[in-house]
């Protein structure tokens, strides 16, 4: 179960929440004026979101090869747009 700390709590007790996250695994969700505005994780925690978002792209990325029409390489894509 996630910590929750006022972003001014925060600021008193770096340290400590900066202990909490890393070395208990605990994650800590950052509040300013009682809505929830950041989450402090363990870098393994970041490892395993970054894991699934890229899980993800390459599935959207697999859908988007799969679906009917011209595909082109993205040197041309980013010239249509003009970048």
């Amino acid at each position: 179960m996630a910590v929750t700390v006022s972003t001014v709590d925060a600021r008193k007790k770096f340290a400590d929440i900066v202990n909490t996250v890393a070395y208990g695994g605990e994650p800590v969700i950052l509040t300013r004026r009682g809505r929830e505005v950041a989450a402090l994780v363990s870098m393994e925690e970041l490892a395993l979101l970054q894991l699934i978002e890229d899980r993800m792209d390459i599935e959207d990325a697999k859908k988007a090869l799969a679906e009917p029409g011209e595909n082109i390489p993205a040197h041309e894509f980013w010239k249509q747009l003009g970048v």
